[in-house]
């Protein structure tokens, strides 16, 4: 089943990809986010593969109708997907976006796919087996690093590049030395994953589609993704909103990067 997804999100990221390379038509969403045909066709695409992979596991999508809290509390298993996330940097032309599609069990993330067509790099993950990084065709496996010590390598913390600059400066001022790298959509979660940044605080709003599918890359890749105020695990479909808490991305956790956390939370 793996890799019959893994094939379809990608084959659904080549259609993306020839949108992405000619002129294309922006509309605005109710919520003033942007939407281009690229989201569409990648939702369509990534909704039929779905439910040829699995018919009987429902799918909630980013530009699906709205599912009411009511029918979604039921569901034990089903897959959650975004088709285009960071459509602003796909508008751009930057080539920082991605598909995601993530299995969600009892309300957590269980399997995820991050795929980025302009970078042909693909990261999946099932948590308790492992990740990988699938890159011009050669994959291998990842994991997330262990901090620096003091006196040793410089912390690498990976900010939005347009939300939330004021908390996370707050935040970034209370650590030890570091330096940022500014990324879009999931590929910051990415980062982590596989051990090339240590830190990733996002405290500016996200929706559970924005993170499910790079969260289970992340656990599986032995970080975790935790609610900033609570440092619990994010969990999906706990609620009728599907916003998320401000949260932190960690390869592991420290009384360093706590406190700073704490202090900019009420910055």
């Amino acid at each position: 089943m793996r890799d019959r997804l893994l094939a379809g999100v990608e084959a659904a990221g080549r259609e993306v990809l020839e949108i992405y390379n000619r002129t294309f038509h922006v509309e605005t969403k109710e919520d003033d986010s942007p939407l281009t045909e690229a989201d569409m066709a990648s939702h369509h695409a990534l909704v039929a593969l779905l439910e040829s992979v699995t018919p009987d596991v429902p799918v909630l999508s980013e530009e699906s109708g709205e599912i009411p809290y009511e029918t979604r509390r039921t569901w034990e298993r089903y897959w959650l997907i975004d088709p285009l996330d960071g459509t602003k940097e796909f508008i751009k032309k930057n080539g920082e976006f991605t598909l995601n599609v993530a299995l969600v069990e009892n309300g957590d993330p269980v399997f995820g796919i991050v795929h980025a067509p302009v970078l042909e790099t693909t990261w999946h993950g099932q948590v308790g087996q492992g990740a990988w990084k699938v890159e011009q065709g050669t994959s291998s496996r990842i994991g997330v690093r262990a901090l620096p010590r003091e006196g040793g390598d410089t912390w690498k913390v990976v900010g939005s590049r347009s939300h939330g600059a004021e908390m996370f400066e707050a935040f970034c001022a209370r650590l030890p030395q570091h330096e940022r790298v500014s990324m879009g959509s999931s590929l910051k979660l990415c980062l982590v994953a596989e051990g090339q940044a240590d830190l990733y605080p996002r405290l500016a709003p996200t929706s559970e589609w924005d993170t499910a599918a790079a969260q289970a890359v992340v656990v599986a890749a032995g970080g975790e993704v935790l609610d900033a105020e609570t440092l619990e695990p994010l969990r999906c479909n706990q609620q009728d909103s599907v916003l998320n808490p401000f949260f932190i991305v960690c390869g592991e956790r420290d009384q360093r990067w706590t406190n700073a956390l704490k202090a900019s939370l009420k910055a």
